[in-house]
């Protein structure tokens, strides 16, 4: 794997980061969009973890069983914090 990929992986990751701490000083009052926003960046960073610092880019199968994994984790997470809000 080279340092150019590793690279740019390091550095969305931290723009990621930088992004959730915004979130949480800005929208912790904002309830669903908050905890909808914060899934969709932890998902981001869990994809980019997997296909460049795993090197799962290179293997697109692998790669698409996580991505649906990490779908269906983060949906169903959104909906366990929906349900309340449904009631």
């Amino acid at each position: 794997m080279s340092n150019a990929i590793l690279t740019r992986a390091f550095f969305l990751l931290i723009g990621l980061s930088v992004a959730t701490t915004f979130l949480a000083g800005v929208l912790p009052e904002a309830g669903p969009v908050f905890v909808l926003s914060v899934l969709v960046l932890s998902g981001l960073k869990s994809f980019v973890i997997l296909s460049d610092y795993l090197g799962l880019r290179v293997a697109r199968a692998v790669r698409g069983g996580f991505t649906a994994f990490l779908v269906g984790f983060l949906g169903l997470a959104a909906l366990i914090y929906a349900m309340p809000l449904a009631m």
